[in-house]
């Protein structure tokens, strides 16, 4: 079914006297008790406004601050939505039913010290809510797009940014269905828009009797991998609705308030203008639909129209595609990655695999294919690749910078290449691990060009390019800013994150670095953004003054450690102690560890410390960082790196491993006397939860645990998981000793399970909880399970994040604060 709605009073009076009849009888399996709210201060500091979102205009004159609003209420996160090939959607606004908004934009210059000024946006309804959104500014910044959702529809709108003026731009519902509906149209005063058909007429009616069964079927021949995708299509009637609320009318919309549609409607699932606002690339969806895999494996047709929506060029068609390459190396064949080239008027650029699978044809696996308008001919190659296309930097004519990488290995190698002679050797820039964060040179900054596109951003005379990049060190990171030499490859720092700071540089005001817009925090400073001289002696000038939104935590106190697992591998966390807490006073306290393991192809790698000592950290949603108001101490992060370095493969130890991280992690806390060796908890969310419910089958070294929307049984994802690649077939015993369900009698520790009751991550159906709770029932063991009605994999309405919040405090304070030291025949 599209929707389920399962409450009391909308069942048969029937269902509704046995449903009493059993809650009744079996109170002990249960229980609706209404949403909890969590301890003083939490429900406090969930309700504080949320930091303003800051998006700089093109040419980083003006600042736009995006007023958020606080957590959705249970009431709009349980509205009706409909849940179809792998999509989630309003059928009444039609967009997106869990997409999140701003309720305000202010505007405020960079320079000058002038103060921020609110755009009059007449919000729709009773002014409750986040309705803004879809928010882009246009090419030359002199306008800025945004979208009102409104009960029953979404329409553009449009601010000029000089006067402020706002207003609507035309009487047209627009179709987010599929995503963002609106794009501006190269340089001109327009944007190119989904938007619902006027005469679309009623939405299906479910027959109420069936057609017949439904029927899916596999002819042999080669194996069909497919992950366990969730929403997807299950009946004629289903697709029928995809088709109804999927299929838009392209429009070009005016800021004139002109409408005009282009080409045939259409399950449009991307409408990009190309950078000179002549052609649209479109892709399209069409049947046969598929009930195994969701919508970006349905039929598509990849094409180029015209403004007048005629098909200049078809790109490439695809059909459905069930039979789904399977591993981080295997792609499908054919032109994939179509876009649009970002220094070019109007050129294609797409990667095509020399084979599907992971053999090279005469030492090239993937190449980068050029055409340009009128997109006549064959294409041309500029670059041939060993191993798997990835990101490609436009810059001018004549310089790109193509990476390339191999999962198997880890492996990545950046080029220059010059697209204008394809014949050219590219030059290698560097070649390292992915894995390897101490390595890292950055990533390339880009700025926007004259028509809205990123391109690279150079030195007046194209000599230099700009790297920004994390600053990992066995110290934590110190974000950085390299000023690249791309003839010579040398490097010269313009800017480093100080000691006792995280500071990062958000956006370049020159071309030669010498002006920065920075975003800075540290242990006590919230974030806030500064404009910083690099050449003069000059103090930093602060933009913004964003305060404190949770000063109730501000007496916490956190330390970067590390400490070193029994196989000599260094691990390291961020430990946190309560406010006011006194080692020698109060002595060792309980503590939660909190983590979510790694796979790693180097035991160097791992080693590697990861994060800073200097972030301003308050807790926000369902954190676990809350229970440091209430008397726990908090171990954040620790590494639970599992590794596999040559043929092996990381998860043939994974137990082991996993075990002896979570020892060390124990080990390190209670050697500095802060943490009680009978008094800690384990916890985690998802992969963190799978972990949580392995340790407690497999260690006795923590009292409790919490595990949130899990996977536990791995033969519920038999084609892979995580980094895993092999199937349930080929590694029957890792997928088994793996899976705590099939260990669920060997956890003699209290847990809980939390898990949303509308999940749609692959591989967490709800169902994963629902399976292990009964596991654990069935063999005595000490279990409370909370189904989330509505949520996803994350939780978002504030009455569920509030209710988790507190039945977390509560599990942790009765089996683990309060409890006494175990026995020796426990």
């Amino acid at each position: 079914m599209p929707h389920l709605t399962c409450t009391p009073a909308a069942a048969p009076r029937s269902a509704r006297w046995f449903t009493a009849l059993l809650l009744a009888a079996v109170p002990a399996l249960l229980s609706a008790q209404g949403y909890q709210q969590p301890p003083a201060p939490i429900a406090a500091i969930l309700d504080a406004a949320p930091t303003p979102i800051v998006s700089l205009s093109p040419d980083r004159s003006l600042m736009a601050l995006f007023t958020r609003a606080g957590y959705p209420s249970i009431a709009e996160v349980a509205a009706p939505e409909y849940r179809l090939a792998g999509l989630r959607f309003d059928p009444v606004s039609n967009g997106p039913s869990r997409g999140s908004g701003y309720r305000a934009i202010a505007l405020q210059p960079v320079r000058g010290g002038g103060e921020a000024r609110t755009l009059d946006i007449p919000l729709p309804g009773d002014g409750r809510g986040a309705p803004i959104g879809n928010v882009s500014w246009s090419p030359d910044g002199k306008h800025i797009f945004f979208t009102l959702t409104s009960d029953d529809r979404i329409e553009p709108w449009v601010a000029e940014v000089t006067t402020g003026a706002v207003r609507r731009l035309a009487q047209v519902r627009l179709n987010a269905v599929l995503g963002s509906p609106c794009s501006w149209l190269g340089t001109e005063p327009a944007l190119v828009c989904r938007t619902v058909p006027a005469d679309r007429g009623a939405a299906p009616v479910r027959p109420d009797t069936p057609d017949g069964p439904i029927i899916q079927e596999s002819g042999g021949g080669s194996a069909d991998r497919v992950a366990t995708y969730q929403d997807l299509l299950k009946s004629a009637h289903d697709e029928a609705l995809f088709a109804y609320y999927a299929t838009s009318q392209v429009a070009r919309i005016g800021l004139d308030g002109s409408t005009t549609a282009i080409g045939p409607r259409g399950i449009h699932a991307n409408v990009s203008p190309s950078p000179d606002g002549r052609y649209l690339l479109v892709n399209t969806h069409a049947k046969p639909f598929s009930y195994v895999v969701p919508l970006s494996f349905f039929p598509t047709v990849t094409a180029v129209w015209t403004r007048d929506g005629q098909v200049a060029k078809v790109v490439h068609e695809l059909p459905l595609r069930e039979r789904v390459p399977w591993g981080g190396d295997v792609v499908a064949e054919g032109p994939r990655s179509v876009r649009w080239r970002n220094d070019a008027d109007a050129s294609l650029v797409w990667h095509e695999a020399m084979r599907g699978d992971t053999v090279a044809v005469d030492g090239v696996r993937d190449r980068v294919q050029l055409l340009a308008a009128p997109f006549s001919g064959a294409p041309t190659t500029i670059a041939r690749l060993a191993w798997r296309a990835g990101n490609v930097t436009w810059a001018r004519q004549d310089l790109a910078i193509v990476t390339e990488r191999w999962q198997r290995t880890r492996e990545t190698r950046t080029w220059v290449i010059d697209p204008s002679k394809p014949s050219a050797a590219p030059r290698q820039l560097w070649a390292l691990s992915s894995e390897d964060r101490y390595a890292d040179p950055g990533s390339f900054i880009t700025r926007s060009n004259a028509s809205g596109q990123a391109v690279l951003h150079t030195s007046p005379d194209g000599r230099y390019a700009f790297l920004q990049g994390a600053g990992a060190s066995n110290e934590g990171d110190r974000p950085f800013l390299d000023r690249y030499d791309l003839r010579t490859g040398a490097k010269q720092r313009v800017f480093q994150s100080a000691p006792g700071f995280y500071e990062t540089p958000t956006a370049m005001l020159d071309d030669r670095g010498d002006q920065l817009i920075t975003r800075r925090e540290s242990k006590t400073e919230p974030p806030n953004y500064w404009l910083r001289n690099t050449r003069a002696r000059i103090a930093p000038i602060a933009l913004t003054r964003f305060a404190d939104p949770a000063p109730q935590f501000a007496g916490v106190t956190s330390e970067l450690i590390t400490y070193k697992r029994k196989d000599g591998v260094l691990l390291s966390a961020t430990l946190y102690l309560p406010a006011g807490y006194d080692k020698e006073r109060d002595g060792p306290l309980p503590f939660f560890l909190w983590a979510y393991p790694q796979e790693f192809r180097s035991a160097a790698a791992a080693a590697q410390v990861q994060g800073s000592p200097d972030r301003f950290v308050r807790p926000s949603g369902s954190s676990h960082l809350f229970l440091l108001t209430q008397g726990y101490g908090i171990l954040d992060g620790p590494a639970m790196p599992i590794i596999g370095e040559g043929d092996a493969e990381p998860n043939d130890t994974y137990v082991e491993q996993l075990v002896t991280s979570a020892e060390a992690a124990v080990d390190a806390i209670v050697s500095r006397g802060v943490a009680d060796r009978a008094r800690i908890g384990v916890g985690g969310h998802s992969y963190g939860a799978f972990m949580t419910a392995n340790l407690l089958a497999h260690s006795r070294l923590f009292k409790a645990g919490v595990a949130r929307s899990g996977a536990y049984n791995r033969t519920l994802t038999p084609f892979g998981f995580q980094a895993e690649q092999r199937t349930y077939w080929e590694a029957q015993e890792i997928y088994t000793t793996m899976s705590p369900f099939t260990n669920a009698d060997k956890i003699k520790d209290p847990i809980l399970l939390i898990h949303g009751m509308a999940d749609n991550n692959t591989g967490t159906f709800p169902v994963q909880s629902e399976r292990m709770y009964a596991a654990l029932k069935g063999n005595g063991g000490t279990v409370r399970y909370v189904q989330l009605p509505a949520e996803s994999h994350g939780y978002s309405a504030r009455e569920s994040i509030g209710h988790t919040l507190q039945e977390m405090v509560a599990w942790m304070d009765k089996h683990v604060k309060e409890s006494k030291p175990k026995t020796a025949m426990e």
